[in-house]
């Protein structure tokens, strides 16, 4: 069973050793490294960064923002109502457990608890086709290649009322 619990200062070793990782650079991109002690101390309600553990053991990450507050504007001009999840298992050894789709479905139940979230935003790489494939089962739709830095990426969308009618069934 995963867990997810809130980042703290002491998960940043863990979170930079991932960020090192040739699968999560394949996965994610390496145009920018991430300050993770920023990323932890700037945790709020506009951005959360939650560690996954099985067994109390760290696992991967899930990173969930408001994409119309937060500050970098990463996401450019979007609506209110929205969040945005990056996600990645830290280990190579823990991919293809299921450790990722529980992840999203706990992330997903996360955001969707907010009435006000209307739908849930999220950014593979073009070349990242077991991510397509991933988010697809899940729910999500393509709606357009968008270059994030030098990442192409093709961001998919995930709307409130697919994701509750797929958690009733």
């Amino acid at each position: 069973m995963v867990r997810l619990r809130r980042a703290t200062p002491a998960d940043v070793e863990v979170l930079t050793h991932w960020d090192a990782q040739p699968h999560v650079i394949a996965a994610t991109g390496d145009d920018d490294v991430i300050d993770w002690h920023a990323e932890v101390a700037a945790q709020g309600p506009v951005q959360e960064s939650l560690i996954a553990e099985v067994d109390g053991r760290p696992i991967g990450v899930v990173q969930i923002i408001d994409p119309a507050e937060e500050p970098t504007h990463y996401w450019g001009d979007v609506p209110e109502g929205l969040r945005a999840i990056d996600i990645w298992i830290g280990e190579a050894d823990d991919l293809g457990r299921g450790y990722g789709t529980e992840m999203m479905h706990q992330a997903l139940d996360r955001c969707f608890e907010l009435p006000l979230v209307h739908a849930v935003l999220i950014d593979p790489l073009v070349s990242n086709v077991r991510a397509h494939r991933f988010y697809r089962r899940l729910g999500f739709v393509p709606i357009g290649e968008q270059t994030f830095g030098t990442d192409a990426c093709l961001v998919h969308r995930l709307d409130r009322a697919t994701w509750i009618n797929r958690r009733v069934q």
